[in-house]
């Protein structure tokens, strides 16, 4: 199935100068990518990207993680990847969303942590699902921004 999957490298992915890293491993995965900008997050699209969750216990420390708060105002790297189970590819090449369940090789396996005061730091996003996907990628990109694929 043809799909596309929104991928965010996070602001402690960008502070701890890990894009680039981060980039080739979903290059090299079986996708391709189609959009790709950097972007300076308000807590306006950051409260956007994470309405879904917005009566969790955590919904404001996401946003201000997303908003570059606790990363020194770090952007983030905005991804678009698409092709046949783009999301359930990108999400595997991501890892688990727990830095320490994730596999080893995943990018979240190899570069993500756990701050002493339990932040997940897991450098990535990743679409949850085909229709989240549609709803994150109208939220960052313009589809003139996008390459057809």
């Amino acid at each position: 199935m043809r799909e596309s999957a929104l991928v965010l490298i996070k602001p402690d992915g960008m502070r701890k100068g890990l894009a680039g890293e981060v980039l080739s491993q979903f290059l090299v995965g079986d996708v391709h990518l189609v959009g790709l900008k950097l972007v300076a997050v308000s807590h306006k699209k950051a409260q956007a990207h994470y309405g879904h969750l917005r009566d969790k216990f955590f919904y404001k420390e996401i946003v201000s993680y997303l908003a570059g708060d606790l990363h020194d105002g770090q952007p983030v790297v905005a991804m678009v990847f698409a092709g046949d189970h783009a999301v359930k590819k990108c999400r595997a090449i991501a890892g688990a969303t727990n830095p320490e369940e994730a596999h080893p090789k995943s990018v979240r396996g190899k570069f993500g942590r756990i701050t002493t005061k339990g932040v997940y730091e897991n450098l990535v996003h990743v679409s949850s699902d085909r229709m989240e996907a549609e709803r994150e990628i109208r939220l960052w990109f313009k589809k003139t921004e996008l390459l057809k694929h």
